[in-house]
């Protein structure tokens, strides 16, 4: 099979990416990462690139590294190719026989089955689409849905993260949002709903909506409401949760949240690891952040709350207690 060479600096920022996602990395390999990053511009452009195309799937990636390295490349020179559907690019692994046996469980992976998703961001990447019907759906960092639109059915799957719809009316074909607790479908025009561990957050921000469990509980949500879609049932949730929306713009707004909840939000923004000291995940926060500036919103908290910040090099930042 003929294949579109990689250059030199794709192939070695497919290196380190599989070195690093190996085990945890040692300070040693942070540094020469880094090193290698401040080299050269074409470097951090070949990472960043890299990263939104390959992300998720590094994971498989590691595993044919491990199991097939005859064919690794292959493998690697098919998931860069961005002008072939995925359709082709599983048809062209399953030809090399890469997708059976135990290396299909990777595949089955969340980051991969992300990459397989009709539509998906990566970490860090926010995008909006305009849908067939021409509603427009946001999705936040990291998310992943699926499309079922045909002459009887407008259904969005959400496999995880997060979106906002703003929904084009059809009175023949409601549309709903389907997710792991439940189902939201539309009455109305604009909603958020949000895949947590354990639950489903639905916002309503303009109109109404009809939340639905598997076990026939409904509730209709107006203007203004949210609640939780849980095993327990349809939780409302008091006070404001209109703010759960700035992420579209760019903004993480925070009304009293704890700080891992606030660190959760930034990590995809913020190229590394980020480590959370224990002692310290429950401080109370408030305030406006943006998402595209992490480090910005990193100092900012530092210097409302009682932490401090470390930054080892760009690949590792600890937050732990700070003077009081």
């Amino acid at each position: 099979m003929s294949a579109r060479s990689l250059d030199s600096v794709t192939e070695r920022a497919i290196d380190w990416m599989v070195e690093l996602n190996a085990a945890s990395p040692d300070p040693a390999l942070l540094r020469r990462v880094d090193q290698w990053l401040a080299q050269d511009p074409r470097h951090q452009h070949a990472w960043d690139l890299l990263q939104q195309r390959l992300g998720g799937p590094c994971a498989a990636l590691r595993a044919l590294d491990q199991r097939v390295p005859g064919q690794a490349s292959e493998a690697r020179q098919l998931l860069l190719q961005p002008t072939r559907t995925r359709r082709d690019v599983l048809r062209s692994l399953a030809g090399l026989g890469l997708l059976g046996g135990g290396l299909w469980a990777g595949w089955r992976s969340d980051a991969a089955q992300d990459w397989m998703a009709d539509l998906h961001t990566a970490s860090g990447q926010r995008r909006t689409f305009t849908l067939e019907d021409g509603s427009r759906l946001s999705m936040n960092s990291a998310s992943a849905v699926d499309l079922r639109f045909d002459r009887e059915q407008r259904l969005v799957v959400l496999r995880h993260g997060e979106l906002l719809i703003d929904v084009a009316k059809d009175p023949l074909r409601p549309l709903r949002v389907r997710a792991a607790q439940g189902q939201i479908q539309a009455l109305g025009t604009r909603f958020l709903v949000g895949q947590e561990p354990a639950t489903t957050r639905v916002t309503v921000l303009q109109h109404s909506v009809r939340a639905s469990l598997p076990n026939g509980q409904e509730q209709v949500l107006q203007q203004g409401q949210a609640a939780l879609l849980g095993a327990d049932g349809i939780q409302l949730l008091n006070g404001e949760q209109l703010q759960r929306a700035a992420w579209v713009y760019g903004k993480l707004e925070v009304l009293d949240e704890p700080l891992h909840a606030v660190v959760e939000a930034l990590r995809p923004y913020q190229r590394g690891y980020i480590r959370l000291a224990p002692a310290v995940r429950g401080l109370r926060v408030q305030g406006v952040f943006p998402l595209d500036q992490p480090q910005q919103a990193l100092a900012a908290l530092a210097e409302a709350l009682p932490i401090k910040v470390e930054h080892y090099a760009p690949w590792l930042t600890l937050i732990g207690p700070g003077p009081a």
